[in-house]
């Protein structure tokens, strides 16, 4: 029943939204994608990270437990002429597959039980990508509940079997008129 809830509640949310960009993580440090290989944008949501990664020239895969966001998403890669795989998936640990990934992106979304699954599906060398909203925000974006907000550092605690390529949380530091404030960006190598 868990399962049906949390689809119905993102299909609501979707089903009136068409507008999203691909992640900050991405664009800022696109020039350390590799020139092929297999890459997850996990809990897609509208799958702008998805179709990024496809014109890359990477195999691209979105997986998310909104039948809605995937149809979208199949529209615009239909539109752009892009082979994208689109699978609905409640996303849990045992959903991913150990050692296929070269690059996986989550943006947004945060369970902490996927840490250790998500590592171990990147293939070695592989790459993770990961923006998610942070407790020390300025502004309301993101989710209220604390468990899906992360904790100063957290992201480097959480994958720190990875090699950190890229790290940004600027928190409440400096002039706060500039810069990402309520997120942290991450990049790390599987070894």
């Amino acid at each position: 029943m868990k399962k049906l809830a949390i689809e119905s509640k993102w299909d609501r949310i979707y089903k009136d939204s068409d507008f999203s960009v691909p992640a900050n993580v991405l664009l800022d440090n696109e020039f350390l994608l590799p020139e092929q290989g297999l890459a997850l944008d996990l809990a897609c949501g509208l799958g702008e990270n998805a179709l990024f990664l496809a014109e890359k020239g990477l195999e691209s895969n979105a997986w998310d437990i909104s039948s809605v966001a995937l149809e979208k998403l199949k529209l615009k890669a239909k539109k752009k002429n892009l082979n994208i795989s689109v699978k609905q998936r409640y996303i849990e640990p045992n959903c991913l597959p150990e050692n296929v990934f070269d690059v996986i992106v989550l943006s947004h979304f945060l369970d902490r039980s996927l840490c250790n699954a998500i590592m171990g599906a990147l293939k070695s060398g592989g790459l993770l990508f990961y923006q998610t909203y942070v407790m020390e925000k300025l502004g309301s974006s993101g989710p209220k509940n604390p468990d899906f907000l992360l904790a100063r550092n957290e992201l480097l605690q959480l994958f720190s079997p990875l090699k950190v390529l890229v790290y940004r949380e600027n928190s409440l530091v400096g002039n706060l008129d500039f810069g990402e404030r309520d997120e942290a960006l991450f990049v790390a190598q599987k070894s």
